[in-house]
């Protein structure tokens, strides 16, 4: 018997006036699981999470958190990071974490302790004492993240948890979110970092004009877009034969789009047969990077 889910999105729609900005719109979360909602932008994500949440109030669907609408009791169990930020800027960082710590349902004494531990995971010891306006966007950013996850949250929704970030302080945040899946926490992030995806996902929705263009496992989404690439260096002309269609290619790589079932030596031995000189040659899954191209474009990538 499968479990129900945490998360339960039926037959979802949202219009704005005459614009319908989401359709027919049905996917499940289930506990214990890391699932990425995965969109360009304008194609509905935050319309849906801001529906589930109770902000807005849906056309038609269902939309329910552990079996039901979403109800103010549900706060003490979720943590919700927005896209745009908000926290009070012009109050000490220590006292702005605590004040949220007291809304969660901690005591002002555990609000203070577990705040000045997580500054000095993030490197923001010594700090607490400055306004938060003081603070990078970034620095601001992972401030935002401890106020979200203090009351270890069973459902952690992140919207661009890490936009803005250099890679240090991306792995750094990466590795707080996989904590609170270790701890148990189910996590919905939104993101257009597909590596992140790759890293930390069960499963995904790819969200495309209000529509899901793809649902399911991380490899089954890859199996649905071609499943496997071959990636090589090689000198000599590459003709397209019925087995592989070449899907990229620049001065000194090329990424063969592999369209049948066959063995990576026959694709080999027939490279080699037409005269291409291979210097490296590797098996991989077609990236969510390049899905993400294909079905929005590139010039959305990384927005």
């Amino acid at each position: 018997m499968t479990a129900a889910p945490l998360v339960h999105i039926g037959h979802f729609r949202m219009d704005f006036g005459g614009t319908t900005v989401v359709r027919d719109l049905s996917f499940d979360i289930f506990r214990g699981e890391t699932f990425g909602f995965l969109g360009s932008n304008g194609s509905g994500k935050t319309t849906t999470i801001r529906a589930l949440l109770g902000i807005y109030q849906p056309t038609g669907g269902v939309l329910h958190i552990d079996g039901r609408p979403f109800s103010p009791e549900h706060g003490a169990t979720l943590g919700y990071l927005p896209e745009e930020r908000g926290l009070y800027k012009k109050e000490p960082v220590i006292d702005v974490m605590t004040y949220f710590g007291r809304l969660k349902g901690l005591s002002k004494a555990k609000a203070l302790a577990w705040s000045l531990d997580y500054l000095e995971r993030v490197d923001l010891g010594g700090r607490g004492r400055l306004r938060l306006d003081k603070l990078s966007s970034g620095e601001q950013q992972k401030v935002q993240l401890g106020v979200t996850i203090m009351n270890d949250p069973e459902l952690l929704i992140l919207d661009e948890p890490t936009k803005g970030f250099d890679p240090v302080n991306r792995k750094l945040l990466m590795g707080i979110i996989e904590d609170q899946k270790l701890a148990g926490a189910t996590v919905l992030m939104v993101t257009h970092q597909m590596e992140e995806v790759e890293r930390l996902c069960d499963r995904v929705v790819l969200l495309k004009d209000g529509e899901a263009e793809a649902y399911g496992t991380v490899e089954a989404v890859q199996d649905q877009y071609g499943g496997r690439v071959i990636r090589l260096t090689c000198s000599g002309e590459i003709s397209a034969l019925p087995h592989y269609q070449v899907s990229r290619k620049d001065a000194e790589h090329v990424e063969l789009a592999v369209t049948d079932q066959v063995d990576d030596a026959t694709i080999l031995r027939e490279l080699m047969a037409a005269g291409v000189v291979v210097s490296s040659f590797y098996a991989a899954r077609v990236s969510l990077d390049d899905i993400f191209v294909r079905v929005y474009g590139a010039e959305n990538v990384g927005v």
